[in-house]
């Protein structure tokens, strides 16, 4: 009898940062949600020290573009940091963008390999 051996697909992890911008009231909640998470909102951690969140995702898929948003409160926030932005595929993303002078868009997380 053979065995199949499952291949392991190739996965990271990666730390995910958000700062609100000075001035601007702290939320209470802030989550990431993305296709990495099947757009399931995933609560990030407050580092009251710092006055920003943060949450490591592990078993990200490798060898695709990601795209995600963050939610303060709910609502979608900038993330100056993201790796470009791309147009929402599908109605579920388009429930998460963001508006910009373009039209609607979520943000891009490249692909990557440990």
């Amino acid at each position: 009898m053979k065995h199949k051996h499952e291949e392991r697909k190739p996965v990271f992890s990666k730390v995910f940062r958000w700062r609100p911008e000075a001035g601007t009231p702290l939320p209470q909640v802030v989550e990431v949600a993305g296709t990495f998470t099947d757009w399931k909102k995933v609560p990030m951690i407050h580092d009251h020290a710092g006055q920003g969140w943060h949450v490591t995702l592990h078993s990200i898929p490798s060898n695709r573009t990601h795209h995600y948003m963050f939610l303060a409160d709910g609502t979608p926030v900038s993330d100056k940091h993201c790796d470009g932005l791309a147009i929402p595929q599908g109605e579920q993303e388009q429930s998460f963008a963001i508006s910009t002078v373009r039209g609607p868009r979520v943000f891009m997380l490249f692909a990557q390999t440990k």
